[in-house]
């Protein structure tokens, strides 16, 4: 068995591998049984299997492989660490007794981190097909598959995993780091103190409003009006479909974006608070493409809401839902919020909705500085706050 002892395998800034068991563990709400962790990190080979698969077929046609891949590994990991944890054993000591035997040198830590990155470990040799790698994982996931593995499946399961990360030619460093962004960023409540307000430097009139009251109300059938400050803003709005499905208040979704994650590209354009002062901010930030692509997620995820009741009776909303959000996202000034900030804007957005759709309409009250959404009755008045 190989030595587990010495010094700690380091991150810069003599930052251990312990670390990253540490700033995970709270992201950790399965079960304190082994099932529902056995079970994660069999489906993660798979989708490690899976995106290996995209690039030997697909090529350059699939040009994400990089992140799904390590993305995928990353999710392996932390099921490995959850795994060491419900066992009593450190993640650190696994992963060094699964490195320190043949086939594997150390690199000392990433270089190809900007302010940090896990101490890094490659296959000494990358001549080793990666199919037989990818065999080989499958096979020592499928051996702790039981309801007490061993402590030897579990340094071979890491020993795979290290030696298919090595032939994939990944960063163990970027895999790990990448981890602990995504999973504390879905699962923690985000620091306030941290999160980004994008219009903070630009003036009042540029900026969306820090408290605002907007009236939706229905009129003329089944058209939706809104109304900020007494005045008639945007454009009239039906369901646009057959099924009556409320869609018309769709824009409770846009206020609450504005509120809680301090961005609407939409919200911008109806009241005219696009940031011209900085051309570039207003033409990459507030303009056409990024109003396409708010709506674009407003539209997809009410979609995906209809199947879910509007998210009525739910506490959490799908991680698989937050990702595809991040991904449409990308390139966009939200894109710095936490997922668990996207989780928030649409859980309390759909509150609201819900209350729109039932009662024909009300008041839609938002507040930045709280980063909160409320519903009012028709007959409320913004005096009355």
């Amino acid at each position: 068995m190989a030595d587990t002892k010495g010094p700690p395998m380091m991150l810069p800034g003599s930052v251990s591998i312990s670390d990253y068991s540490s700033l995970v563990e709270p992201t950790d709400i399965l079960a304190a049984d082994l099932p529902p962790v056995l079970q994660g990190l069999f489906g993660e080979v798979g989708g490690i299997m899976s995106a290996a698969k995209k690039l030997v077929r697909e090529g350059p046609a699939f040009p994400g492989y990089l992140k799904a891949a390590e993305e995928e590994f990353g999710d392996a990991l932390w099921y490995l660490a959850a795994l060491c944890r419900r066992m009593g054993l450190l993640l650190e000591d696994v992963l060094r007794e699964a490195s320190g035997g043949d086939g594997f040198t150390p690199i000392g830590v990433a270089s190809d981190l900007s302010g940090g990155g896990f101490a890094d470990v490659r296959a000494a040799s990358s001549s080793r097909h990666f199919d037989s790698a990818l065999f080989d994982l499958a096979g020592t996931a499928g051996s702790l598959m039981s309801d007490t593995p061993s402590r030897d499946a579990v340094v071979q399961f890491a020993r795979a995993y290290l030696q298919c990360i090595g032939i994939a030619k990944l960063s163990f460093a970027r895999v790990a780091t990448a981890n602990v962004t995504k999973t504390r960023g879905a699962f923690l409540e985000p620091d306030e103190a941290t999160l980004p307000d994008f219009d903070a430097s630009f003036r009042v009139e540029e900026q969306l409003p820090r408290e605002f009251a907007i009236r939706v109300s229905q009129r003329h059938g089944s058209r939706s009006y809104l109304q900020w400050n007494g005045v008639f803003i945007g454009d009239p709005l039906t369901d646009n479909i057959v099924d009556n499905d409320g869609y018309r208040f769709h824009d409770v979704f846009h206020f609450a974006n504005a509120a809680i994650l301090h961005w609407s590209p939409v919200m911008r354009a109806i009241i005219r608070h696009k940031r011209k002062s900085d051309p570039l901010v207003d033409e990459n930030q507030d303009s056409g493409r990024a109003i396409v692509v708010e709506e674009g997620v407003s539209a997809w995820l009410f979609s995906r809401a209809k199947e879910l009741n509007f998210f009525e009776g739910q506490t959490r909303v799908s991680l698989g839902l937050t990702k595809t959000i991040g991904e449409f996202v990308q390139g966009y000034e939200v894109q710095a919020c936490p997922l668990k900030l996207w989780e928030k804007a649409i859980l309390e957005g759909y509150r609201v909705f819900r209350e729109l759709k039932v009662n024909d309409g009300g008041w839609v009250v938002g507040n930045r500085t709280t980063r909160s959404i409320e519903y009012q009755p028709l007959d409320w008045s913004p005096s009355d706050a």
